[in-house]
């Protein structure tokens, strides 16, 4: 018996289909958008293979965001969509698996999901916020703090025969962002550094209407999605994004000439002494 599973009501249909790719990351797109439609912006890491896409996100405070998936294939998959490590469906910690709750886009469609959802008309929107405020840390759960996750599922068919591989399995366990456990420290276990860090908070209830659907999903996800978003100051910090100011008509590196430097302080006063000298002789 097929299981029965959210789908959105209100899909926008893609006109332009696209290449299919061998890569099964590339068999779906998300992006991250404000209300406004702007992209928050990504910064993917080189640690993404073929079935698992890897980014940093800059989050900006108290600003709503929505997460926009597109199907670039030509069959149904299943979604199940996790921010901070809790299905946006249920409510319940995710683990990305194929039986939990899911929203299903047909194929060459697009949707948005901009919320939690709280009923099948209803969704109370994501927005960026402190740890604290956060819908998982009200559960006290900081098991995957920070981090927008969707993993993709093909349609199970009767005639596609199941090859088991025991190393898939120990590939998808050895994920500890989702490994079943104790959750992370609070905020008073990790020096309050929690405060510094964003979530995802509980906001404004608003209309988004969806559907049940019949979906039977394989048991593997084809492909997942992580997004790490953290504030622009610790971008910078990090060294994730280039915060350093240029000048356009001076690169610092010529004054880099292969040798020792000497301390800053030591150019100041070496000034002072020749100009005492010139004066004072």
């Amino acid at each position: 018996m097929r299981k029965l599973i959210y789908t959105a009501a209100l899909l926008t249909l893609s006109t332009a289909a696209g290449a299919y790719d061998s890569h099964a990351i590339d068999e779906v797109d998300i992006d991250v958008v404000s209300d406004r439609g702007r992209h928050f912006e990504t910064y993917p890491l080189r640690s993404s293979s073929d079935d698992t896409f890897r980014a940093y996100l800059e989050a900006v405070p108290q600003e709503n965001y929505s997460i926009r998936v597109r199907n670039r294939g030509g069959e149904r998959i299943g979604l199940v969509i996790a921010v901070d490590g809790r299905n946006i469906i249920s409510g319940k910690k995710s683990h990305l698996r194929s039986n939990e709750r899911m929203y299903i886009l047909g194929p060459y469609e697009s949707a948005t999901y901009s919320g939690w959802r709280t009923s099948g008309n209803r969704v109370n929107r994501f927005y960026f916020t402190d740890v604290e405020d956060s819908y998982s840390a009200a559960f006290g759960d900081y098991s995957a703090m920070g981090v927008i996750s969707v993993a993709a599922f093909r349609e199970k068919q009767r005639y596609r025969p199941h090859s088991y591989n025991k190393r898939d399995d120990d590939r998808y366990e050895s994920d500890s962002s989702y490994k079943s456990g104790k959750s992370a420290p609070r905020a008073s276990e990790k020096g309050g550094r929690a405060f510094d860090e964003p979530g995802t908070g509980y906001g404004n209830d608003q209309w988004s209407p969806s559907v049940r659907v019949e979906f039977e999903a394989e048991k593997r996800a084809f492909s997942r999605y992580f997004m790490k978003y953290e504030w622009r100051e610790t971008l910078c910090e990090k060294g994730v994004a280039d915060c350093y100011r240029r000048n356009r008509l001076w690169n610092d590196r010529w004054d880099d000439r292969g040798f020792a430097p000497p301390p800053p302080r030591y150019k100041k006063k070496f000034k002072r002494s020749r100009w005492f000298s010139r004066w004072h002789w």
